[in-house]
């Protein structure tokens, strides 16, 4: 990695417009973004000025469980998670939120210290935490351990209380006390409801206590019926709530990560949920005792449960475009621009713009990923 002063996009999609801009200059000082500027007449790329066929604000994976042959809750460390956002880079992602899924009793609190480690050793793209679980339902653990599935206690809130940076919770809302789940909003964690099998009402509570998003739509949730929306109805029709979405192709059918397109536009972000296999050489392991094995592009348990998933980012964006049949600008919004605002970033993150923090993703013209930077910094897989 090194430090560069300015990025030359041949096609710049800056987080907010829908059209590029062609033939720009990211300027970059102290790893904020100085200014954009047209292309001057006869300059060219040099050993200062890196160039790219299409840049984008840099990609935020929201959900990533492991990569490089690492799995997060196989190793919670600070050297598991700077392994694990090498092999998130490979496919464009700048940032990260490394995922601790369900455990036993409070094994998340060694996810919460290699977390920190983190950030105090300034691992490049970590941003914080994800905790998917154990706080869900067990009427919808999906790959989850059901047999560590409980509900969210005082001690939880002071062990989460430790965590800094950005800490997401998933939770299944109708399974808490919800003033406990205010109280972990109060203290600046952003919470979404996953692996659920909550009806409209106990959504609507939830959003009343804080809850701000949904986990992996239509995966592990309860799903829209005749009389009853589910989590996937409150998901698509309230505005309060952003939305991840694994867009592999197995997870979800196209038909309805086209609709959720169409009615959260602006709120769906996409996520990864990859296991170790991404970067890596690893094609079966071993989780808390299930075995998961990778094949035809997923990675499922002997029942055929999807247990996390095979997916870069980039080729997330590259399946938005493709099967929800979104415009280059609006998928490259949903990797960079919508999880910023899900995580209330987006002062410092998920734009092209002075004053933002230097953080790219460079793609060719197929928006396969070359390159990030972060920071200021570049970093090539």
């Amino acid at each position: 990695m090194r430090a560069v002063s300015a990025v030359l996009a041949r096609a710049l999609y800056d987080g907010s417009a829908e059209e590029p801009l062609r033939d720009q200059v990211v300027e970059i000082v102290d790893g904020r973004i100085a200014g954009v500027r047209p292309l001057q007449s006869g300059e060219a790329a040099t050993a200062e000025i890196i160039s790219a066929d299409v840049v984008a604000p840099g990609f935020i994976d929201l959900q990533i469980n492991g990569a490089a042959d690492v799995q997060f809750n196989e190793e919670p460390s600070a050297d598991a998670i700077a392994r694990i956002a090498a092999g998130a880079r490979v496919g464009g992602s700048a940032h990260i939120l490394p995922t601790f899924i369900t455990a036993p009793n409070t094994d998340y609190v060694q996810a919460i210290a290699a977390a920190n480690a983190a950030q105090d050793e300034g691992v490049p793209g970590a941003l914080g935490i994800h905790l998917e679980g154990p706080f869900l339902s067990p009427e919808r653990p999906g790959i989850h351990p059901a047999r560590y599935i409980r509900p969210l206690g005082e001690a939880d809130l002071a062990n989460i209380g430790q965590a800094r940076g950005v800490v997401l919770v998933t939770l299944a809302p109708e399974r808490q006390d919800l003033a406990l789940v205010r109280r972990l909003v109060d203290s600046g964690v952003r919470v979404f409801a996953g692996h659920s099998a909550a009806g409209l009402a106990e959504m609507d509570a939830a959003i009343d206590a804080g809850v701000c998003g949904v986990t992996h739509l239509f995966n592990a949730m309860s799903q829209i019926a005749g009389r009853e929306p589910g989590v996937v109805g409150a998901a698509l029709m309230r505005p309060e709530l952003s939305v991840s979405l694994i867009a592999d192709g197995h997870h979800v059918h196209p038909s309805n990560m086209a609709m959720a397109s169409r009615l959260a536009a602006d709120r769906l972000c996409l996520i990864s949920d990859a296991m170790k296999t991404l970067a890596g050489t690893v094609t079966r392991f071993d989780l808390y005792g299930v075995p998961v094995a990778l094949g035809d592009g997923c990675l499922r348990g002997p029942d055929g449960t999807l247990a996390g998933a095979h997916l870069a980012m980039d080729e997330a964006v590259r399946n938005a475009v493709l099967l929800m049949n979104v415009s280059p600008g609006q998928a490259l919004r949903m990797a960079s621009a919508n999880p910023a605002r899900a995580l209330g970033l987006d002062s410092e993150l998920g734009r092209i713009a002075p004053g933002y923090r230097a953080s790219l993703t460079l793609l060719n013209d197929d928006l396969t990923a070359e390159a990030v930077v972060i920071d200021g910094r570049l970093y090539r897989p």
